[in-house]
């Protein structure tokens, strides 16, 4: 499998993209290959990073800097690490932010594909009508990272090769195993070549 960037040209000025070859067909080795892959993404030097126009990976701390998150006119704000104790729409009554809240596991075990798909359309929507979105978990690496590779694969017909390399450049990621496994598996029901 090849990689060709798929980032509109006006936001994508970097040098044409290397081959990247990843047989997802086998997924233990998968998943093995993918994270190598995903070790060569950016190093996390701030709380959010745009990872897609107008689409933001961020940390807790960057979903909670009320003061940031109106000077980057963030309109819609994806909760992957909701719960009654972090993360409520209230946080935002004062502000013009539309909130979705993901109850989620950072865990090998837990089943984050069942909301690949709602997320997937809160992304797509917002980005639709020119919003900015910040997907964020606790730290910005698993769970968020997880959502938007998915919408990416979902919305914007990327594999995911392409997807994690779209991402990694502009934020260094890595979802779980069980997460990985649950992305090659959209892969494969997707694109079928596999």
């Amino acid at each position: 499998m090849s990689y060709t960037s798929k980032l509109p040209a006006s936001w994508n000025d970097k040098p044409p993209p290397r081959r990247v070859e990843i047989d997802l067909s086998s997924p233990g080795l998968a998943v093995f290959d993918l994270e190598r892959l995903l070790f060569t993404g950016r190093a996390i030097i701030s709380h959010a990073d745009e990872v897609w126009p107008r689409l933001y990976i961020g940390d807790q701390d960057s979903a909670e800097n009320r003061a940031d998150l109106s000077r980057h006119r963030v309109t819609h704000i994806l909760n992957a690490a909701h719960s009654r104790r972090r993360g409520a729409p209230g946080f935002y009554a004062y502000m013009d932010v539309s909130y979705m809240g993901v109850e989620a596991h950072d865990s090998c075990s837990f089943d984050m594909s069942v909301n690949f798909q709602p997320a997937a359309e809160f992304i797509h929507r917002a980005l639709s009508r020119g919003g900015k979105v910040l997907v964020h978990c606790h730290v910005g690496v698993s769970r968020s990272a997880t959502l938007v590779l998915a919408y990416l694969m979902l919305k914007q017909n990327l594999t995911l090769v392409e997807a994690i390399c779209a991402v990694k450049d502009n934020r260094g990621v890595i979802p779980n195993r069980g997460f990985l496994r649950q992305l090659i598996k959209l892969d494969r029901q997707l694109f079928g070549t596999h």
